[in-house]
C-alpha cells in the first residue's frame, strides 16, 4: 500500500474504534446497572436499550450511505458522529431505563458505517482493500477484547453514566480525526439516489452478502445472549474474569485471520477461505449446542467463533465495495449496514425469547439452519475479479 492508502487505513480504522470502543463497553455491564434503574429489573426493557441502537441503525445506515454519495463521505460522518454523542450524553443523565433507550436511539441514529467504508473504498486501490478493511475490522475486535478487561473496572471507578459521558467524548475525538487526520476522498461520479437502490437490490451477489451479514450478526448478539449465563454456571468463571477467556480467543483469532486473507488475495483463494469460514460457523453453532459442558470446550468454541467472524467481517465489505459500481457504494454499503444492524437486532430478540421459551438448544440451532442457508449461498457466488486503478502517492 502506499502512504495515502496507509494513512486512509489507520485513521478510518481509529474513527470505528472510537465509536466501537464506547458501545462494546456497555455490554458487559450494562444488565447490572440497570437493576438500579426504575424498571431496570424488566429484562425485555434491559433488552430493548441494548438492541434499540441496531434497530434505529437498520433504519438509517441506507441514508447515511445514499447521502454519503450525493453529500460527501466526510460531512455525512461528522453528523452522524455528532448525533451518537448526543445520544451518548443523553443515556448518561437518563434517570430510568427509558431514558437510556431514548440515549440509545439517538446513538443509533449516527449511523456512519456505511459512509466510513464506503470512503475507506473510495481511498483504496481494489488489490489492497481487503487488507484496508482487515485493518479496520482488526481494530474493531482489538477494541471489543480492551472493552471486556476495562469495563468492569470502569464501572466500578466512574459508573455507567461515566462510561455514557466517555462514549461521547470519544465519538467527539472521532469528529477530530475524520477532519484533521483522514485523507481528501477523490471525486467520484454521482447518480440520482433510486437507480443506485434499485442497481444494490437488484444483484444477486450482493444479496447473498447481505444475507451473510445478517446471519453473521444475528448468530453474534444471539450468543452474547447465553454465552456469559455458560460461562459461570458451566465454567464457574465469574464476570470478572470473562476477559480471560476472551482475550486469548480474540488474539488467538487473529492470528489465524491474517495469514488467511493473506492468502485469499495473493494466490487468488477468496472463495475457498471465504466458504471455510461460513462452514466453521456451522461446526460452531452445532459445537455449542451439543459440546459445551465445560470450559474448555466453551473456549474453543468462542475461539472458533472469532476465527470465521473476524475472516468474514474483514472480506465481506470489501467484496460489497468490488461488486457495486463506483456511483453506487454508499448505497450498496448501506444496504450492508442495514441488514447488519437488523441481525444484531434480530439477535437479541431471537435469542432471548428463544432460549426462554424453547431452550438455548433452539438458539443453536437457529443459527446452524442460517449457516446452512448461507453455505449455500456462498458456494455459488461468484467472486469479482480486481480491476486496477491508480491512486495518487
Amino acid at each position: 500500500m502506499n502512504s495515502q492508502e496507509k494513512r486512509a487505513g489507520i485513521s478510518l480504522a481509529a474513527v470505528f474504534a472510537l465509536r466501537m470502543l464506547g458501545l462494546f463497553l456497555i455490554l458487559p455491564v450494562f444488565a447490572i446497572y440497570a437493576q438500579d434503574l426504575p424498571s431496570g429489573h424488566d429484562i425485555a426493557l434491559v433488552g430493548m436499550a441494548l438492541g434499540a441502537y441496531g434497530l434505529t441503525q437498520s433504519f438509517l445506515q441506507i441514508a447515511y450511505g445514499a447521502a454519503s454519495d450525493r453529500f460527501g463521505r466526510k460531512p455525512v460522518i461528522v453528523f452522524g458522529l455528532i448525533l451518537f454523542a448526543v445520544g451518548s450524553f443523553v443515556a448518561a443523565s437518563a434517570g430510568d431505563i427509558y431514558g437510556v433507550i431514548a440515549g440509545r436511539v439517538l446513538q443509533g441514529a449516527g449511523a456512519i458505517s456505511a459512509a466510513v467504508t464506503a470512503l475507506a473504498a473510495d481511498l483504496t486501490r481494489e488489490q489492497h482493500l481487503t487488507k484496508v478493511m482487515a485493518l479496520i475490522g482488526s481494530s474493531i475486535g482489538m477494541v471489543f477484547a480492551v472493552s471486556m478487561v476495562a469495563a468492569p473496572l470502569l464501572f466500578v471507578s466512574i459508573g455507567m453514566p461515566g462510561i455514557f459521558v466517555l462514549t461521547g467524548v470519544l465519538a467527539l475525538l472521532a469528529i477530530f480525526v475524520v477532519l484533521k487526520v483522514v485523507p481528501v476522498a477523490p471525486t467520484v461520479p454521482r447518480q440520482p439516489t433510486w437507480p443506485s437502490f434499485v442497481e444494490v437490490l437488484t444483484n444477486r451477489q450482493l444479496l447473498r452478502l447481505n444475507f451473510g451479514v445478517f446471519a453473521l450478526h444475528l448468530m453474534l448478539t444471539a450468543m452474547w445472549v447465553l454465552l456469559p449465563s455458560q460461562l459461570i454456571s458451566t465454567g464457574g468463571l465469574p464476570v470478572a474474569e470473562h476477559w480471560k477467556l476472551y482475550l486469548p480467543a480474540l488474539l488467538l483469532s487473529f492470528v489465524v485471520m491474517v495469514p488467511a486473507i493473506i492468502a485469499a488475495e495473493r494466490y487468488g483463494r477468496m472463495k475457498l477461505v471465504f466458504n471455510a469460514a461460513v462452514a466453521l460457523l456451522l461446526v460452531v453453532q452445532i459445537g455449542f449446542g451439543l459440546l459445551s459442558s465445560s470450559i474448555y470446550w466453551l473456549a474453543l468454541w468462542l475461539t472458533l467463533f472469532f476465527i470465521a467472524f473476524n475472516i468474514l467481517e474483514a472480506t465481506q465489505p470489501s467484496l460489497i465495495a468490488r461488486i457495486a459500481p463506483a456511483h453506487a457504494k454508499g448505497a450498496a454499503l448501506g444496504v450492508y449496514n442495514t441488514t447488519q444492524a437488523l441481525g444484531l437486532f434480530a439477535g437479541g430478540v431471537l435469542g432471548g425469547a428463544l432460549s426462554k421459551y424453547v431452550g438455548p438448544g433452539a438458539v443453536w440451532g437457529c443459527g446452524a439452519l442460517l449457516s446452512v442457508i448461507w453455505l449455500s449461498l456462498s458456494t455459488t457466488m461468484i467472486m469479482p475479479a480486481l480491476r486496477r486503478r491508480q491512486v495518487p502517492a
